[in-house]
């Protein structure tokens, strides 16, 4: 009998192209992947470390999928296993956590006859890890858009931050081996090439390389696809970036950038690497070279030195910012981290109030976003029909545009005009001609 195993990832877009990495590990080893709500005999749970809330929702899916598969073999892997290893596997039928450097050799560790035996932990330091691990991956069924991880871990020290803690310093592949990764990627039929990473602007760091050099090899190569940045520090997006992405065609028209705060004063206590005024000219210098361009925003609300005057002096700057829409994260303490010490702690319910007043403002601007763009004919990239008896997918500015199913739409990059609004989600009409 085929054992099955199932998975749940937490966190970022880097821990979903890991898991889907994962995932193929067990396919190749002879198991059947089923979905995570359904009974199976190993259980694999990806998990974070950003906030509080990642933590608990960890323990909270074990316990889940333990009531589900009482017998099944769970492997606890992410930056959670590799800074809470021991708090993990004392939950009752945790059976395997690996660390940063061993969880792409699962396959090595996990028991062949899953027998229950007990917690084992197996977590090394991160301090001189070097293996990049496997770089290109995609969910199951999903043959519209893959991730392409070209970077790990981080060089940077902010106060508030664990993850160079759990992954280690930064680190990426050779240009040729990344182009090899996403070769193999538009060979499986993928329209859409996400590039993923800690720190994803950081490509190259200690080499000749940096990303925009990478960005000039991945768009010499041959198919129908286009290209997107999943994140990048603002001190990153050079003007060579802005440039090419507002020159080629294949490169999507959206930049999801790290702002954190808006107020001077809370950057200087979190380490950031800019201010707000460097951080506005380089939201004016995209505008300018690519008016249409689609950005997002983090935005970190409540860590310490976040004064009621520096939150409104926060709010201002966003308000004044034209942007597509924010995720807006509310600060949670972390272990080791140098920011339990500063000053000022925000209390909790100020935090969900500003966090509350930011997730209004980005409802806000994604709906004048969304307006601006009517009546625009743009390609969209459409994916699978939702129950809805529609088919939906994203501009290259990142625009949700829902049409009506017809069959053979699927992973087809096709020209939709933008019609109107409906329930958050813009609706589009055919151009004559376009099918």
């Amino acid at each position: 009998m085929t054992r099955r195993a199932s998975f749940h990832t937490l966190g970022c877009k880097l821990n979903y192209t890991e898991t889907a990495t994962l995932r193929e590990q067990f396919t190749d080893a002879g198991f059947d992947v089923v979905d995570f709500h359904e009974e199976s005999d190993v259980v694999l749970i990806n998990t974070c470390s950003v906030t509080n809330k990642a933590d608990a929702e960890a323990r909270k899916y074990i316990r889940q999928a333990l009531r589900r598969s009482p017998h099944a073999y769970v492997v606890v892997v992410g930056c959670s296993a590799q800074l809470r290893a021991e708090e993990l596997a004392s939950i009752d039928g945790v059976d395997l956590v690996l660390g940063t450097r061993e969880k792409f050799r699962v396959m090595d560790y996990l028991d062949s006859s899953l027998r229950k035996q007990g917690p084992r932990i197996v977590v090394g330091e991160v301090d001189d890890v070097a293996e990049f691990g496997p770089a290109a991956a995609a969910d199951p069924g999903d043959r519209t858009r893959a991730f392409l991880k070209v970077q790990d871990g981080c060089d940077y020290s902010c106060s508030f931050c664990t993850i160079p803690l759990a992954r280690g310093g930064s680190r990426s592949e050779s240009i040729e081996r990344t182009v090899e990764h996403a070769r193999g990627i538009l060979d499986q039929g993928f329209k859409e090439i996400v590039l993923s990473g800690v720190n994803v602007g950081d490509f190259g760091a200690g080499t000749e390389h940096s990303l925009y050099d990478l960005l000039l090899a991945l768009l010499e190569l041959d198919g129908d696809f286009r290209m997107r940045i999943s994140s990048i520090e603002p001190n990153l997006l050079t003007d060579d970036i802005i440039r090419l992405t507002a020159e080629s065609d294949r490169m999507c028209n959206h930049f999801h950038i790290p702002l954190q705060s808006g107020s001077d004063a809370v950057l200087r206590a979190m380490r950031r690497r800019y201010n707000t005024r460097r951080f506005r000219e380089r939201i004016d210098a995209l505008l300018t070279a690519i008016p249409d361009c689609g950005i997002g925003i983090d935005v970190i609300v409540g860590s310490p030195g976040e004064t009621d005057a520096r939150f409104e002096d926060a709010y201002r700057f966003l308000v004044d910012i034209p942007f597509e829409y924010l995720h807006v994260f509310t600060y949670s303490e972390r272990p080791d981290t140098d920011a339990l010490d500063l000053p000022d702690q925000v209390a909790p319910e100020d935090r969900t109030k500003r966090s509350r007043m930011l997730r209004t403002l980005s409802q806000k601007k994604r709906r004048a976003f969304y307006q601006s763009q009517l009546g625009r004919t743009l390609d969209v990239l459409l994916e699978k029909p939702g129950d809805d008896g529609t088919i939906s997918g994203f501009t290259g500015n990142y625009v949700r545009v829902a049409l009506p199913y017809q069959p053979g739409l699927e992973n087809r990059l096709l020209p939709v005009r933008l019609d109107r609004i409906e329930r958050g989600v813009v609706r589009g009409e055919w151009p004559t001609a376009s099918l």
